[in-house]
């Protein structure tokens, strides 16, 4: 009930029953294996948590530097501290860790989020991994039939070597890397097993959900139909959302931002890199105002008076046809 409401994570939620913060009709509770019935009081540290509205989703741009939490031990910046205002209370999908940076699916609904992480459900994540060292084709293939790393076995991964450059200290390469479990720092623990650092990684894709062109630290929601389109086996009926459009629409002044820093993900070997900056229209002035004209001195770019250039002009040459006519009272040629 708390998950489905947005309170929480299930496993958040049962550490806050742990700790005597939710009562149900007054009453703590000291497990979560309890029904809650139509009309009882549910709260969470006095607050009453009102009935949950109809499953949202998110698509964000996590930066690198910030932690997936709504809260962090050791006083680091958080995604969820630096979420936009005026959304509604949002749990993640998975966790991207602190140096990883990407597509993050934020919901309001516990029970689609635990949907989504799951390995059973076979969601496929995309990544695009920059690293430094050395490895073949042929060896990223046999990722297909799976590894184990420390113990930890992984499932089958494709990955696809898209661009090496040669440098003083060895190859950087770029890899695409596409997997559906989704364990702790896989991608990273994988690599390393190959020989490789990664020192970028990148999401590119959740499921049907892409990063497309979303600015880091930019979010934007999924419209109702899209989610009833793609996620309605994941939600109960009665908590799918209705309507075509999203209710949260970015601020105005996020939208109308420069979009620095993009990531392009159309061409192998290209996803992942900054973006150009955007350039205003060629003789645009800054601050959107007209460019001033150039100002001449008197007498300049004036064009000549036609009786000039008419002195100025040497004797027209004749066509053939006008030397060929003799001259009257000239000796005729023979």
């Amino acid at each position: 009930m708390l998950a489905r409401a947005g309170v929480a994570s299930r496993r958040e939620v049962e550490r806050l029953i742990e700790a005597g913060r939710v009562a149900l009709n007054g009453q703590v509770l000291t497990t979560p294996a309890v029904k809650v019935e139509p009309g009882d009081i549910l709260t969470v540290d006095g607050a009453v948590v009102t009935e949950a509205e109809p499953a949202r989703l998110f698509r964000y741009h996590k930066p690198i530097d910030l932690v997936t939490s709504h809260k962090d031990p050791q006083g680091r910046p958080t995604v969820f501290e630096a979420l936009p205002p005026g959304l509604p209370r949002l749990i993640s999908v998975g966790r991207l860790d602190i140096n990883s940076e990407g597509l993050l699916l934020l919901t309001n609904d516990g029970g689609l989020a635990r949907a989504l992480e799951m390995p059973q459900t076979g969601i496929v994540r995309r990544y695009r991994a920059r690293a430094r060292g050395r490895v073949t084709q042929e060896r990223l293939d046999t990722l297909k039939k799976g590894i184990t790393v420390e113990g930890v076995h992984y499932g089958a991964i494709e990955a696809t070597l898209d661009k090496a450059k040669e440098g003083p200290q060895g190859a950087n390469l770029w890899i695409t890397v596409v997997l559906a479990e989704g364990k702790n720092r896989e991608v990273r623990r994988v690599l390393e097993a190959l020989g490789l650092k990664v020192n970028r990684l990148i999401r590119l894709s959740y499921g049907p959900f892409a990063l497309g062109t979303l600015l880091p630290g930019e979010v934007e929601e999924v419209g109702p139909r899209v989610i009833r389109e793609q996620m309605a086996e994941h939600i109960a009926p009665q908590n799918l959302p209705k309507g075509d459009r999203p209710l949260w629409k970015k601020p105005a002044a996020a939208a109308a931002g420069p979009r620095r820093g993009a990531v392009e993900i159309g061409r192998p070997g290209q996803a992942g890199r900054p973006g150009k900056p955007h350039r205003p229209a060629r003789g645009a002035a800054a601050g959107g105002e007209a460019p001033k004209k150039k100002e001449y001195k008197a007498g300049w770019a004036k064009p000549k008076p036609k009786a000039a250039i008419a002195k100025t002009a040497g004797p027209k040459r004749r066509s053939g046809a006008a030397r060929r006519t003799p001259r009257p009272g000239g000796p005729k040629r023979g």
